[in-house]
């Protein structure tokens, strides 16, 4: 492969990833221009949806059989089966804290994510870290405590999306060399669809949490709702594309865009409070962030490093 292919293909890696982690950024929006869906409604109509989404993505690509294998393999239904629970967890938070007014508190979350994966890993996988990861999750843990205090609570949002996300990130990576981004997709909502169908038809019964909005609030809302389906898929697929064609350090860098674009949108567009506790906190977290990064950028420089020939005398 040419240089003028390689950095074709980072280029076209670096688009994707922009454009999957904008959409992940921007999802708030989204969930708002839902209302007055639930999140309940809302996260249920997402999983129907996007499973129909998937199998039209199966059916446009042809990759029936591939699925349909990993469908007969218990240990990945299983893996898979612990992964869709994570992610339903992680998605009704999401949408609780987006759709209530909390969706700075849920920027927090994916903006300690990185820090909470790392410890995910020295506490399950036995993973050693290095002095200045130690330093960085140290501080995330500082961050945590400061809003904490300020806040007079724990800021639980931000805990459950970070951990949620950072144990799926685990389970997936059991899994990653088998499972693609569609097939694991679609395997997770076929898992979750009857929960969701389930859901509906409570809120429908019973009208609780305002019942089923879906057909009586116009034909925007009902486009709105359908867009949840490829809302969820897209940036997944553009995501699983981009990280085939980008080493870790440069798909590292392009992650903080969600939480920063979720910040701007819960100040600027849904004007949540940011106290001077959130700003510290916030602060400290984004001190870790470029640490952890520089450290990250080093050690993948170290790397290159050791793995290039050296020329001969």
């Amino acid at each position: 492969m040419t240089e003028r292919v390689v950095r074709s293909e980072a280029s076209v890696g670096v688009l994707q990833a922009v454009i999957a982690y904008g959409l992940w950024g921007l999802m708030p929006l989204l969930f708002v221009a839902m209302a007055p869906a639930s999140a309940f409604e809302i996260v249920a109509w997402r999983i129907v949806v996007g499973l129909l989404f998937c199998l039209v993505g199966i059916a446009l690509t042809r990759s029936w059989l591939r699925t349909r294998s990993l469908v007969g393999q218990r240990r990945v239904m299983g893996v898979m089966a612990i992964a869709a629970v994570l992610i339903l967890v992680n998605w009704t938070v999401y949408v609780l804290a987006t759709t209530t007014g909390h969706t700075v508190e849920a920027a927090l979350g994916y903006f300690i994510n990185p820090l909470v994966t790392i410890a995910l890993g020295v506490v399950l996988l036995h993973e050693r870290l290095r002095p200045v990861q130690w330093a960085a999750v140290g501080l995330s843990v500082v961050a945590v405590v400061v809003i904490a205090v300020g806040y007079g609570q724990m800021p639980w949002i931000s805990l459950a999306l970070a951990f949620s996300f950072g144990l799926y990130g685990l389970v997936k990576k059991r899994v990653g060399g088998t499972v693609d981004a569609l097939s694991g997709l679609t395997i997770e909502t076929m898992w979750l669809t009857p929960l969701a169908v389930a859901a509906l038809v409570v809120l429908g019964v019973t009208g609780v949490a305002g019942g089923i909005t879906f057909g009586s609030e116009g034909w925007v809302h009902v486009l709105l709702m359908l867009g949840a389906g490829p809302a969820t898929a897209v940036p997944l697929l553009l995501f699983a594309s981009s990280a085939r064609r980008l080493s870790l350090s440069t798909l590292g860098l392009t992650q903080y865009l969600t939480p920063v674009l979720q910040l701007v949108v819960g100040v600027v567009v849904q004007h949540e409070a940011m106290s001077t506790s959130r700003w510290i906190g916030f602060g400290i977290v984004w001190v870790a962030l470029l640490i952890l990064t520089a450290d990250s950028l080093m050690a993948a420089h170290r790397a290159r490093r050791t793995v290039l020939p050296r020329p001969a005398a």
